[in-house]
């Protein structure tokens, strides 16, 4: 029974080896499993990782294309506007040159019928003399009666082809003439209107019909020696103001209308300098108060600021009494006046003309 149990121990101990032999080759499948697993595992992550950056790159590229389109159209309207805004450049510079254009041959047109009349009133003077020294030759020469008639009645036909063309011409002066005379009631037509629409509105402003000047009392504006408004005063010129704009600045004048004058008068009390200095300040501060009043619209104060000016006349244009001396009162004044653009070149014209038209 001894001998058994020796010979039985051996196979016990090689069976345990076989199990530990067999657990560690398990533990190492499981193992390699494990780590292949995991090694799958780290694959899939990393390509599900590379698919969303390859996505975000993609929906990046897609929202800056986008972008890309967008400023496109953008850029296209902003050259569409330049393009239309170069059009519109373009059809005024058109206009101004036909004007500059109609205005230069108004210009040279007036020029040659004045150098034609002169040259008609020399054949004039040329062809009296040719009669004077006919009408001598005929007193002296009785015998040569019928050749001296003959040569006159040339004279007389060139006399009269000579009338005619002067009255042909004194025929397109008339005409000029009244063309000017349609630019000059425009002044006119805004003088009227002026009157009517102080007068509706209850201002007491005296408005010069032939120039539209209009006086308005220094009193009302400033205390005596002073140069800031009253409260009268900027009552007044918050009446006075849009009344006066609103006439000249109708669409039918804004384009005739060259500058708008405030001028300052003084008494003739004091030193002409120091009142100077007074009716300079005086019409600064009226033309100040004019610009920044609340009630222009945008529009009337950047074309105020292009034509408004202040002047100081001090003493130099007083208004005397009836008996002829200085009306005190009435010399300190304000006065608002404005200017056609062509006013000065009509007055030329018309100052040429004048003797042509009224022998």
């Amino acid at each position: 029974m001894a001998r058994k149990r020796t010979k039985r121990q051996p196979r016990g101990d090689q069976g345990a080896a076989w199990i530990s032999y067999s657990d560690m080759m398990a533990a190492l499948l499981l193992l390699f499993v494990l780590v292949l697993c995991y090694s799958v595992y780290q694959y899939f992550a990393m390509l599900e990782s590379k698919t969303n950056e390859l996505l975000s790159q993609e929906t990046l590229l897609s929202a800056q294309q986008t972008t890309l389109d967008e400023q496109a159209i953008i850029l296209l309207s902003q050259q569409a506007a330049l393009d239309e805004q170069a059009v519109i450049l373009a059809n005024k510079q058109s206009e101004l040159d036909a004007k500059q254009t109609e205005l230069d041959n108004l210009v040279i047109l007036l020029g040659n019928q004045q150098s034609t009349l002169d040259e008609q009133s020399v054949t004039l003077q040329e062809q009296q003399v040719i009669i004077v020294a006919t009408q001598a030759l005929l007193a002296e020469r009785e015998g040569e009666l019928a050749t001296a008639n003959l040569e006159l009645q040339n004279k007389q036909i060139a006399l009269d082809d000579a009338t005619i063309l002067l009255q042909q011409q004194q025929l397109a002066l008339s005409n000029q003439q009244q063309k000017l005379d349609d630019l000059v009631g425009v002044k006119t037509q805004i003088i009227r209107e002026l009157s009517a629409a102080l007068a509706q509105a209850n201002l007491s402003a005296t408005v010069d019909h032939n120039t539209g000047d209009i006086v308005l009392e220094s009193t009302v504006f400033f205390d005596t020696g002073k140069n800031n408004i009253k409260e009268s005063g900027q009552q007044l010129l918050n009446r006075f103001i849009p009344i006066y704009l609103g006439v000249l600045l109708r669409p039918e004048y804004a384009d005739f209308l060259g500058e708008i004058i405030i001028e300052g008068h003084t008494d003739t009390e004091g030193d002409y300098l120091m009142n100077l200095e007074l009716s300079q300040d005086r019409a600064l501060s009226v033309a100040t108060y004019c610009l920044e009043m609340p009630g222009l619209s945008r529009e009337q104060s950047e074309l105020l600021r292009n034509i408004l000016t202040a002047k100081g006349r001090s003493y130099s244009d007083p208004i005397y009494n009836e008996d002829g001396s200085i009306n005190m009162d009435a010399s300190r004044r304000v006065e608002f006046k404005f200017r056609l653009k062509d006013t000065e070149m009509i007055d030329e014209i018309r100052d040429i003309l004048a003797p042509q038209t009224n022998p």
